[in-house]
């Protein structure tokens, strides 16, 4: 199958629509807090990291939040925002449309590249993870957090059973996720050095499943699944969804937990500087005579 003939999960022109209708005029407040979590910390990663960067591009981040605390850092000489849609961009004078799937970077032209939950709406993530090793100079770092894992199982969990009873059959409501395992082998065949992937889980609780869908809408994060059922979701399907959440997932309080997890995500351009595997076979005693000279010690 060539890549133009892949199935793409994710409807990227309803997902545009989406966050223009509800992040184009006036953003709930504090509709942010996913992204601004994540972005709190990959900046805290950051720091760790001693090294200063001439060019970072801050990729499909949102209004900002992650380039500002770049900016803030003060370890970044330039940094430059790419964003699929230009009213996000907020008139950045260094900033630019592009798209994650096909990005206007040239190749060796950034030392930093981040990424805060934006990765979990790409159709072609090797695709993407290629693209971003090719434009960092060498030793150049890869940072990102996405939405994978287990995210939303509560909510896929009860639509899923609502469904079934209500209509004797199911529809994908909630977008499948990368695992974090998934995604550091994603890293390593893209060709980038000392990848690492970890997964954190943000748990938040809302009164009910409709204030959680609220939040998911006014993310501009609905479904967006190309699969997904054209016919209007009934209001009976609803009602159980909510019934089945409060069952399973409700707290001694009353309120209902909605798990998201973020993956964390750090690869560095391949360097000679870098620090390597030994080669097989390299090593000047074997296992077999380390656990023999030290059989004493587990008695």
């Amino acid at each position: 199958m060539s890549a133009t003939d892949r199935p793409e999960p994710f409807d990227r022109a309803l997902l545009d629509r989406q966050r223009r209708r509800w992040l184009g005029g006036n953003p709930k407040p504090g509709i942010d807090f996913l992204v601004a979590a994540a972005a709190d910390e990959l900046s805290d990663r950051l720091a760790v990291v001693d090294r200063r960067f001439t060019v970072a591009a801050d990729l499909g981040g949102h209004f900002g939040q992650m380039a500002e605390r770049l900016r803030a850092g003060g370890r970044c000489d330039t940094v430059l925002r790419l964003e699929r849609l230009a009213f996000l961009l907020g008139g950045d004078p260094l900033a630019a449309v592009g798209d994650e799937e096909l990005l206007p970077l040239a190749p060796q032209s950034v030392d930093l590249v981040t990424s805060c939950l934006s990765m979990q709406f790409v159709n072609d993530l090797p695709g993407m993870l290629a693209q971003l090793r090719r434009a960092l100079r060498p030793d150049g770092l890869f940072l990102a957090a996405f939405l994978g894992g287990e995210t939303l199982g509560e909510l896929r969990a009860s639509l899923l059973n609502a469904e079934a009873e209500t209509s004797g059959g199911v529809s994908p409501r909630v977008m499948p996720f990368t695992a974090v395992r998934e995604a550091g082998a994603l890293l390593q065949r893209a060709g980038f050095a000392l990848p690492v992937a970890d997964v954190e889980r943000l748990t938040v609780r809302y009164d009910d499943l409709f204030a959680l869908c609220a939040d998911l809408r006014a993310m501009g994060a609905a479904n967006v699944l190309a699969e997904r059922s054209r016919r209007p979701a009934t209001r009976r399907l609803f009602l159980r969804a909510a019934e089945i959440y409060a069952e399973r997932f409700c707290d001694p309080d009353g309120r209902i937990r909605a798990s998201f997890d973020v993956v964390y995500l750090s690869g560095w351009a391949p360097h000679e500087s870098q620090q390597k595997p030994l080669r097989p076979g390299s090593a000047r005693s074997s296992l077999a005579a380390a656990l023999n000279d030290r059989s004493g010690d587990f008695s």
